[in-house]
């Protein structure tokens, strides 16, 4: 399964409203650092001083440990990982935006605590070791029963919802980064320019510009 190809045809369908919203609205790398994506300079024309004031709050604060977020970071590059079109979900410091969107949305605290320690307790469960210290073969074994809801075993759910919640919140920040924009080729407002109604257009019609509008309009040459 191509994980990149299918995140990316979720997120150029109708689906990708939902996904980003609810990650949004309700919603490290290596280490348990209070980073953020978040902009948090006191020059940054975007946010308000009050804004300001929240972010670099947050950033003081820790809440996953480190173990937490090394977990984290190895299920949003497993989610995304890297690949000849662009880097991993933490080259683009997904980690770090779930540490800070938990901080700003607490009613992920629960969730996704409550899920990573789920994680932990399968891993030693099937392989006597914590999830961290597993090979990929075997972290996939786990995942790839967990991350499709409609093939859910019995006694898996509440992976399946942990993992749904991962899943959404790596493709957030993700893709609102630099680095996800650019991965789906969004350019964003462009000027273009216009050279005026087509001639077979204006032939159907029977109209035509006069000398006058051609002397005076803005004319470029046709690429």
């Amino acid at each position: 399964m191509d994980r990149r190809k299918s995140i990316k045809a979720l997120l150029v369908g109708t689906a990708a409203t939902g996904v980003l919203i609810e990650s949004c609205n309700p919603t490290d790398k290596k280490a348990a650092t209070a980073t953020t994506t978040e902009p948090a300079a006191a020059t940054d024309l975007s946010r308000t001083k009050e804004e300001l004031e929240v972010i670099k709050k947050l950033n003081e604060q820790i809440f996953f440990t480190k173990e937490e977020m090394a977990t984290i970071t190895i299920l949003s590059d497993i989610i995304i990982p890297k690949d000849a079109i662009s880097g991993s979900a933490t080259d683009a410091k997904v980690p770090e935006f779930i540490e800070f969107i938990v901080k700003d949305m607490p009613e992920h605290q629960v969730p996704m605590r409550g899920g990573l320690r789920w994680l932990q307790i399968e891993s030693l469960k099937r392989f006597e070791k914590s999830f961290n210290d597993i090979d990929e073969k075997q972290r996939l074994a786990i995942v790839d029963d967990i991350a499709y809801p409609n093939k859910v075993k019995p006694g898996m759910q509440p992976g399946v919802s942990f993992f749904n919640l991962m899943r959404d919140l790596t493709c957030t920040g993700f893709y609102t980064s630099e680095i996800g924009v650019t991965d789906i080729g969004y350019q964003g407002n462009k000027p273009n320019q216009w050279n005026g109604v087509p001639d077979d257009v204006l032939k159907q019609f029977n109209v035509a510009y006069t000398e006058k509008e051609l002397k005076e309009c803005v004319s470029f040459d046709k690429a």
